[in-house]
């Protein structure tokens, strides 16, 4: 079987149709999986990318760099190589990668998850003869509970700092993971507060009709404003800034897949863990693996030894690819405008 990607420098490269794949450095063409900051490059000069992602890449990489945009399921071609883009349940606009060349089909997914999220499009087995998976999560020791368990232990945290006479700081991924909070927090429980990257995000959210809670910029809020009982969404960068002094006596949280590892959340010196991934948990791996009916696996980011070894003693021909996605790592999404001194 023949490799219709190979890694380069530069990232995973499609040879017979003269594309990258979410490039590690300024390319000809990207093929864009979703605009997380570690799955695109700015400065590339053409970008495929889903219709529904659009906005989020253009605010990525800013005005510079043609987008091509299409919808889930349309398909272009490049040199005979037949590109189409399919939900990945990942984030909003998040797509896997569909390569078709002489009767060999290869499926890249990027970063995705198989739980529900009312912010974007659920994920979607595509069949193919090899299929290229993350694995940020893939031990056994990473599963999840049901995503409406982890939102009504937030609110039940949030409701109780209220009674208590603290805010709430919850930390989280600005883009993706802050949105899928806000449209499943109780908004009843009090005022909500963003960051200023988180809010940027939330108006492209909102402007392609996804339902969140009302947030209020806390940036522009009156210097005497009462914080108590509020919700404040931050990125997990800003928990050592200034910024989060305003705010008086606080509680913090961190919503995030590694909260499942015991003593993270105390080496990390927040007070409460949600578990709460956009990630495939380990259950969740195995059956986009199985469900896509790949032979050959290609594991790239996260345990992927792990993940390729568990693979091959399952039968299926797996290899470790060395990468330069992150996965969800909680400090990988810088604040854009609230670092002040």
């Amino acid at each position: 079987m023949d490799n219709l990607l190979e890694r380069q420098p530069d990232g995973l490269y499609c040879a017979a149709g003269g594309f990258y794949i979410d490039p590690w450095n300024p390319v000809e063409r990207a093929v864009i999986t979703h605009a997380h900051a570690d799955h695109l490059c700015p400065s590339s000069k053409r970008y495929l990318c889903t219709r529904a992602g659009e906005a989020l890449l253009r605010a990525r990489i800013g005005s510079e760099g043609l987008i091509e945009a299409v919808d889930y399921g349309a398909s272009v071609t490049f040199d005979g190589v037949r590109v189409s883009l399919h939900p990945a349940g990942h984030i909003r606009g998040s797509a896997q990668i569909r390569l078709e060349y002489r009767g060999e089909i290869w499926v890249v997914s990027g970063d995705y998850k198989l739980d529900a999220d009312s912010t974007c499009a659920p994920f979607d087995p595509v069949p193919c003869h090899t299929f290229v998976t993350e694995s940020t999560f893939g031990l056994p020791i990473f599963r999840w509970l049901e995503p409406t368990e982890a939102l009504a232990a937030i609110n039940a945290w949030w409701r109780g700092n209220r009674q208590a006479g603290k805010a709430s700081v919850l930390f989280a991924y600005p883009l993706g993971k802050a949105q899928r909070v806000l449209a499943g927090v109780d908004s009843s429980i009090g005022p909500i507060y963003t960051h200023g990257a988180v809010e940027t995000f939330n108006r492209l959210y909102r402007d392609a009709g996804i339902a969140l809670a009302a947030t209020q910029y806390a940036r522009s809020a009156p210097p005497k404003t009462d914080w108590t009982g509020a919700l404040i969404l931050a990125p997990p960068m800003a928990k050592t800034a200034p910024w989060l002094r305003r705010f008086g006596d606080f509680s913090t949280g961190l919503a995030s897949g590694w909260m499942r590892i015991r003593g993270t959340r105390r080496r990390r010196s927040i007070d409460r863990g949600f578990v709460l991934s956009d990630h495939a948990d380990w259950p969740a791996l195995l059956t986009a693996i199985r469900s896509s009916g790949a032979r050959r696996v290609w594991v790239t980011h996260g345990y992927r030894a792990q993940l390729a070894r568990w693979l091959e003693e399952s039968g299926l021909e797996a290899h470790a690819i060395d990468t330069q996605y992150e996965g969800e790592r909680d400090d990988a999404e810088l604040p854009s405008d609230e670092a002040e001194p």
